[in-house]
């Protein structure tokens, strides 16, 4: 399906997990209903937080999804956890940040934290990136940008997750910057992942979180 330009849309705060509300829950919907997977692998039981500076993504699509992880308790089970999958043919990211609080026994909890990406002109790079969000909220602009195409009719981002059906509805664009992004995930995956000025630290200052 051809994308025709219309210019840039842009939304303050938008809640990228969807762009309209209605569309998330009924694409978050679709996918629970029919058992979409967005990885081939089970998720922890732990959410990770990521802030970005800058994103700037290239081949952008995005649709609704399921993924399993297993609960947090001492024996416990896979669950379905509904995600929206975020998918980029390329991206470009300033001021990474990558954050995970996690129970450590006589510790108590342990922070780790994630830095890349802050050298100006040096940013982290990504190709065939897949992010499984639970939850975002960013500036964010989109270029030439289709609302409800079927995810078999798509034309831009890498290849749809495992499990998505045909007709499911997905959003897509040719370009997506997102400023001052936070977000909470389930999972990422890339086909590369290039992190130029990793730092990375542990520590129990629940200060060390990315927000």
């Amino acid at each position: 399906m051809g994308s025709t330009p219309r210019g840039g849309t842009r939304w303050k705060r938008f809640a990228v997990v969807m762009v309209p509300s209605v569309a998330a829950a009924a694409a978050v919907g679709i996918g629970l209903a029919q058992g979409a997977l967005a990885a081939s692998f089970t998720v922890s039981g732990q959410e990770f937080k990521v802030a970005a500076g800058h994103l700037e993504g290239h081949g952008f699509s995005q649709y609704g999804g399921v993924v399993e992880g297993y609960e947090t308790v001492e024996g416990g089970k896979k669950v379905p956890r509904p995600v929206a999958i975020s998918s980029f043919d390329r991206a470009e990211i300033n001021d990474l940040c990558q954050s995970l609080a996690t129970e450590v026994p006589l510790l108590g909890t342990v922070y780790m934290r994630i830095d890349a990406g802050n050298t100006q002109g040096e940013p982290v790079e990504a190709t065939q990136l897949y992010l499984d969000i639970a939850k975002l909220e960013a500036d964010a602009t989109f270029t030439n940008m289709d609302i409800g195409v079927a995810v078999k009719d798509k034309t831009r981002g890498p290849a749809r997750a495992s499990g998505v059906k045909d007709g499911q509805f997905s959003q897509q664009a040719e370009l997506a910057v997102l400023d001052n992004a936070e977000q909470t995930a389930w999972a990422t995956t890339a086909g590369t992942f290039t992190l130029r000025g990793l730092n990375l630290r542990l520590g129990t200052d629940p200060k060390m979180e990315c927000f």
